[in-house]
């Protein structure tokens, strides 16, 4: 099978980048069954980290009652826990 190289869209910033023959290659011989959705710059972004924001809530222990935060939403119904109580319950 012949490559050429291709213009593809990236899903993030809605750039058009090049997926070259090589990486299409690359792809095949990796046994990869969809086209990259994202550019390089785009791609190290995502690796980094950068791109997320990671929401906190502050909340209190229900064991304790201390004030804390938590990286998630608390559910109705579900114990939280801070940090010295929930590695005592852990351990």
């Amino acid at each position: 099978m012949e490559y050429t190289d291709r213009v593809l869209k990236c899903v993030d910033c809605e750039e058009e980048f090049v997926f070259t023959a090589g990486e299409q290659i690359f792809f095949h011989d990796k046994q990869f069954q969809n086209d990259p959705k994202c550019c390089k710059p785009c791609k190290s972004k995502r690796s980094n980290g950068s791109g997320r924001v990671r929401s906190e809530t502050r909340t209190s222990c229900s064991q304790c009652g201390t004030e804390t935060t938590v990286p998630f939403r608390p559910t109705q119904g579900r114990p939280v826990l801070c940090r010295s109580c929930f590695q005592t319950v852990r351990a």
